[in-house]
């Protein structure tokens, strides 16, 4: 049974569609068309990384600002990842990984709890990334934030060490990537937790 999820999201600030596939067997590519090109960049890595098919498509308002495109990325992505997941049966449930970029290491744990929590521990020594348009690196909470509430899971995300915020942002989304690769394998068949759902 494939595990697939989609979301649909329009607001006054952004159209967003989105599809994954947690075992890539519908979806078998990645695209993402934000409009922001490093943003794009990193959902790529996303979906490539965690071995999933990833398809992203959003049409925000960026002549005002690229949060709204950014945060409401990650709420119809967490939407949709939580929605492939279904009941959770027979999944890890629980990953820990940490990636380097270069001269930056992020540690990243998660667990597919149902209980949306973010522990964000990263400061970046730069400036906004350049690129048409420039990316600022501040932004990379909100999405977390809104794709871990959204997918009700555990997220704990700290930077080790790092001087380069591209490399900072990247290794990040590479560790998340591999993480929720690890933890949605199945690996058994019933609900990995005592109270039977999760």
């Amino acid at each position: 049974m494939a595990r697939t999820g989609s979301r649909q999201r329009t607001t006054k600030e952004t159209a967003i569609s989105v599809e994954i596939d947690l075992d890539r067997m519908v979806v078998a590519d990645v695209s993402a068309s934000t409009g922001i090109p490093f943003f794009d960049h990193m959902l790529d890595q996303l979906g490539r990384h965690g071995g999933f098919g990833l398809r992203v498509s959003c049409d925000g308002d960026l002549n005002i600002d690229a949060h709204h495109t950014v945060e409401d990325v990650g709420i119809a992505l967490g939407e949709a990842f939580a929605d492939a997941l279904g009941d959770k049966a027979g999944v890890r449930r629980f990953a820990s990984i940490r990636v380097p970029l270069d001269e930056a290491l992020v540690d990243v744990a998660l667990d597919l709890s149902g209980r949306p929590y973010l522990h964000h521990d990263v400061e970046f020594p730069g400036e906004k990334i350049l690129g048409d348009p420039p990316f600022d690196p501040q932004l990379m909470e909100e999405f977390w934030r809104a794709f871990t509430v959204a997918a009700r899971i555990t997220l704990h995300l700290t930077v080790v060490r790092g001087k380069n915020t591209h490399h900072i942002v990247e290794a990040s989304f590479k560790g998340v990537a591999r993480a929720l690769r690890d933890a949605v394998r199945i690996d058994g068949g019933d609900v990995p937790s005592t109270k039977g759902s999760l």
